[in-house]
């Protein structure tokens, strides 16, 4: 009986622990959902998810609104007439951060309703306000105002308002403010300017003065009356000269959204720090960083005397220019004229997590570029009792937090201490535009709300979102393809299904595709690679429905146009090399064009001057051309797609845009004040990497140290084109010739796009059909990352150097035309280990072991360009290169038409 017991009591723990291991375990990221819920805010702040699925979120400009998710409508609740503005001494009017900010629901709303909003009123008394309303789920009732709290402010010069609010477990409400200070009068670093009249600019009047709001995270108890009490254990105990008691934490920039650990108590925040991206320790101090913070009791935080892990500043004279000693974290004196509060301060408590302009070593997974750090919430299960959608609980106790700039959602894993253990990625393949705030809802979801990219003015990717978790059944994911979309009647189809799939493993899949034409029903197949034959000419929509075992389904349209073959055109090359180009050289092409209904070129029914046939010059490079073919035209879209890809890619257009002045100048202002300086590019290519400030005024450019040379020459060459009227296409005769020049001033390393298109006419009631041919001709260089085939050879991280390990690594390039290609140049580089002396590399066609075509030499141990002249090289090969004596390291293979 007692072995019994023992067996069943083992039996009974080893179910648990696989059971503990089965829900801990990292969920796969197909697993999550991003759902847009609304869309084109207007500068969306801050939300709130109520208990029935709606979101209440505060816009700058004064809107409070609703989302609604039974009707999927944004209703407005109230709008505040706010103060957005700033009006120096001298009248100059510019616009800033202030407005509506935050707003948050009562612990108790259920039952009184109320419901608390911290905005910038309009009017001319310079505060920032904490009031109290009921709202019953309509719009506000206005006379129901409380004035809670008033934190008194400068409105002649931005910036810095915070605004984050939350309720803790005792119903004591959280407010961060921002120490309300220009800082880009002081070059990256700390704001400390003490002279008379420069109080905007000394974070010392509100961050460090203990008697004053600004600059700190506020914990006050609102009560019946619209009046607050003071909690017990705040950072000033009540009564204490020189303080105010509603002071939690001191020493803040512009923490943003604050959340707290229900299970702990303990409070977390991001905290955007200044624009600075390098150090100057000999006169002010360390770079900029933005920091992720807890507090697990009251405390100073160390602005503006530290930063990140308590980086000390140096005390510094902005009348004589002269620095003073470094800022002691120990032992931080207050001792400007602008304080009126203590003088001794508490001692700074250092950041969890800091990150600057570049790539971190302490926490690399940050990313790099321009940095706005926001927050997010502290996950426990424990909070979503009867959920609908719970994240799973290998989140435990974790943290999730974003960047406003960078746009990834990243989570903290914490130990017992609330010591920093990991950071991982969360959904890679999710990039939120401009997320301002973030936290879970009552069913489990993790909601965002995006303000867009660019700073005060309405972005069309503003936009309110959630990330549902499905743990149980997920729905098929669906892919439908035809092997022909359009063509003369009778037109064979061959529907396929191919690319469907099911992330449960073993369920069983059915198949249904529905056939309409014209809207009315055709046929209906159950299977799911189905053929069939159109009669008929006509428009048809054929939907493939996936179903699995449990009835979760999933669905994808395509259409088909019988009645109207397609044309056939063709562009070939009739001397030359078919890859690559060779700057002024001519190339001979001819296109030809058939079409079942209209004729050819060749019959001479279809007429030359019908056929589209056009040569651009694009200076962004082989890489990006996928980009340019898919808009090629005869504007600058098309000359510089890869630069307008990588520019919404990167963080520029969160400062800039084409035509309006945002956070930084317009594109097109940068255009014109530089036409025509022959060293505005370099200087650009110089200021995108390394970052500046002094030329638009105050605004700091913010450095991108990983960002490539040639990256930077792409964006430079784009934002300089503004200044010039587009360059059209060079307009070409359907059969001739064509020079490879490449326009005066551009970058060499582009690419030649000839196109050939031609539409036809109408037939059967379908319209007109185009078919264009795109040949690419290349600049003649092999970059590293396209090898095909490796062996031995490792990356770096952008794979733009290639290190070879062993004796007999290569680099394989599948279909190399050699086509008039006389010389190969490599371009070898010095690396910690002393490349060994007679390295030798050989080219080979075919195979390791192919024709031999020519052989490099290393001589010393440096940078080195190193040349080949290519016996017996015709053709289209696959070109091997392989290495002795390694190691080696490449960084780019050129290949010439000239010995």
């Amino acid at each position: 009986m007692l072995l019994k017991s023992i067996s069943a009591f083992f039996l009974l723990l080893s179910c648990s622990l696989a059971l503990h291991a089965q829900t801990n375990k990292k969920p796969e990221d197909n697993r999550f959902t991003k759902v847009v819920l609304a869309q084109r805010l207007e500068e969306p702040m801050q939300f709130q998810v109520l208990k029935d699925g709606r979101v209440i979120f505060a816009q700058r400009h004064g809107k409070l609104e609703v989302y609604d998710p039974v009707t999927g409508k944004v209703n407005l609740v109230a709008k505040f007439p706010v103060s957005t503005q700033y009006v120096s001494k001298t009248g100059e009017v510019s616009e800033g951060e202030d407005g509506l900010q935050g707003v948050i629901l009562d612990p108790d709303f259920e039952k009184n309703h109320w419901i608390y909003v911290y905005y910038s009123p309009a009017g001319t008394e310079a505060k920032n306000v904490l009031e109290r309303y009921v709202w019953h789920g309509k719009e506000l009732l206005m006379d129901s105002k409380k004035v809670l709290l008033d934190v008194v402010v400068q409105r002649e010069q931005c910036c810095h308002v915070g605004g984050g609010m939350l309720f803790d477990k005792d119903k004591n409400l959280f407010l961060s403010t921002g120490d309300n200070t220009f800082s880009r009068a002081s070059d990256g670093f700390t704001p400390l300017d003490e002279r008379p009249g420069k109080s905007g600019e000394d974070s010392q009047k509100g961050s460090s003065n203990t008697n004053d709001l600004r600059g700190k995270i506020l914990r006050i108890h609102p009560e019946q009356d619209g009046t607050y009490s003071i909690p017990k254990g705040n950072l000033f105990p009540q009564g204490t000269p020189l303080t105010r008691p509603e002071i939690y934490t001191m020493g803040n920039r512009n923490p943003w959204r604050l959340t707290i650990d229900s299970k702990t108590g303990w409070l977390y925040w991001g905290e955007v720090g200044p624009d600075g991206s390098r150090d100057d320790m000999e006169k002010r101090g360390p770079q900029s960083y933005d920091e992720f913070n807890i507090a697990k009791k009251p405390g100073n935080y160390g602005w503006p005397y530290f930063i990140g892990n308590n980086k000390a500043y140096r005390d510094y004279n902005f009348d004589t220019k002269v620095s003073g000693e470094f800022f002691d974290p120990a032992n931080t004196k207050n001792e400007s004229p602008n304080n009126t509060g203590m003088k001794n301060l508490p001692a700074a408590i250092p950041a969890m997590v800091w990150y600057g302009k570049g790539i971190s070593t302490e926490f690399p997974l940050l990313g790099s570029g321009s940095n706005s750090a926001v927050g997010g919430p502290i996950y426990r299960l424990g909070d979503f009792k009867d959920a609908k959608r719970p994240y799973p609980a290998y989140y435990e106790g974790k943290w999730f937090i974003t960047d406003f700039a960078r746009g990834w959602i990243n989570v903290i894993e914490l130990d017992e201490n609330g010591e920093y253990k990991s950071m991982e990625r969360f959904l890679p393949d999710i990039k939120l535009n401009g997320a301002l705030d973030m936290k879970f809802g009552p069913e489990g979801d993790l909601y965002a709300i995006e303000y867009g990219n660019g700073y005060f003015k309405n972005n069309p990717e503003a936009e309110l979102i959630r990330i549902e978790y499905n743990g149980g059944n997920r729905k098929p994911q669906v892919q439908a393809s035809a092997s022909k979309t359009a063509g003369a009647t009778p037109l064979k189809v061959t529907l396929s299904s191919e690319g469907t799939r099911d992330f449960d493993e073993g369920d069983q899949l059915k198949y249904e595709w529905k056939v309409t034409r014209n809207g009315a029903a055709y046929k209906t197949f159950n299977q799911s690679t189905p053929a069939l034959t159109l009669i008929s000419p006509g428009t048809y929509k054929a939907t493939l429905t996936v179903t699995d075992q449990t009835g979760a389904k999933n669905s994808k349209s395509l259409e088909i146009k019988a009645g109207n073959e397609p044309p056939k055109v063709n562009l070939a090359v009739l001397s030359g090399n078919k890859s690559f180009f060779f700057p002024g050289k001519s190339i001979k092409y001819a296109v030809s064009v058939n079409d079942a209904e209209d004729g050819s070129l060749l019959n001479k029914k279809i007429s030359p001057s019908q056929v589209s046939v056009s040569a651009n010059y694009l200076s962004e490079g082989f890489n990006l051309t996928d980009v340019a073919q898919k808009q090629i035209s005869t504007d600058v879209t098309a000359q510089f797609a890869g630069a307008m890809a990588m520019i919404n890619k990167s963080d520029c257009n969160i400062c800039h845009a084409k035509e309006t002045k945002s956070l930084g100048p317009a594109f097109v202002e940068i255009a014109k004040k530089y036409k025509g300086d022959v060293m505005a590019p370099s200087n650009l290519i110089k200021k995108i990497i390394n970052g500046g400030s002094g030329v638009w005024g105050h605004t700091m450019m913010p450095a991108h140290p990983t960002m490539t040379e040639n990256d930077a020459k792409t964006i430079t060459s784009y934002i300089l084109s503004m200044a010039y009227p587009p360059r059209s296409a060079k307009t070409l005769p359907a059969q001739g010739s064509f020079t490879t020049v490449v326009p005066e001033g551009e970058n060499t390393d582009g690419s030649f796009i000839i196109r050939a298109a031609y539409t036809d006419r109408s037939a059967n009631g379908i319209a007109g059909q185009m078919t264009e041919k795109v040949l690419v001709l290349r600049s003649p260089q092999l970059s590293v990352a396209d090898a095909e085939q490796v062996k031995d050879v490792n990356f770096n991280g952008d794979k733009t150097i290639a290190t070879t390990s062993a004796t007999g690594s290569f680099l394989k390039f599948n279909n190399v035309d050699l086509t008039s290609v006389k010389q190969i140049e490599i371009i070898a580089l010095r690396g910690r280990t002393p490349i060994p002396p007679q390295a030798k590399i050989e080219v080979r066609s075919g195979s390791p072991e192919g024709k031999l075509l020519g052989t490099f030499t290393v001589e010393a141990n440096e940078q080195a360009r190193i040349k080949t002249i290519l016996s017996e090289a015709t053709g289209i090969v696959d070109l091997y290169f392989i290495f002795s004596n390694a190691p080696i390291r490449i960084r780019q293979i050129r290949l010439s038409d000239m010995e």
